[in-house]
């Protein structure tokens, strides 16, 4: 986070939190959130989807915001692999966003993310593009 910090707008906020607790400062707010290889109760979030994640992530965006995530997951971490249908469009409507896509991400989208997890990733592993809107 330091790294994209430097890199970022001046405009640009960084929160550490947990997707279940948001601050309700946020409510509204925020035009996009990116989300790069997530682990844990994020990740499960987004892919059994719930509606505390979910809602708390739609709820800080701003009308017309958009969520857009880079996730892996394959068997071997002791989940169903990821595939074209593992997004559950409809709990993330009730959720208060709209999946417009969910695919394979490029070669060039994984590389953009400039992550070390993505970089250990390499083609060893399928990396799927999330993209939601409130």
């Amino acid at each position: 986070m330091r790294r994209a910090s430097r890199q970022a707008p001046a405009n640009a906020l960084f929160v550490v939190a947990a997707a279940e607790t948001l601050p309700p400062e946020l409510d509204g707010a925020v035009a996009s959130v990116s989300i790069h290889f997530p682990w844990g109760s994020l990740l499960r979030g987004l892919v059994d989807p719930s509606p505390t994640v979910l809602g708390n992530i739609a709820r800080v965006l701003r009308p017309g915001g958009s969520v857009t995530a880079l996730l892996s997951l394959i068997a071997r971490d002791a989940a169903s692999p990821l595939g074209p249908r593992s997004i559950d469009r409809a709990a993330y409507r009730r959720s208060g966003l709209e999946v417009r896509a969910w695919r394979l991400a490029t070669p060039n989208e994984i590389v953009a993310a400039d992550s070390s997890w993505a970089k250990r990733l390499g083609a060893r592993r399928p990396v799927w593009r999330l993209t939601a809107r409130t």
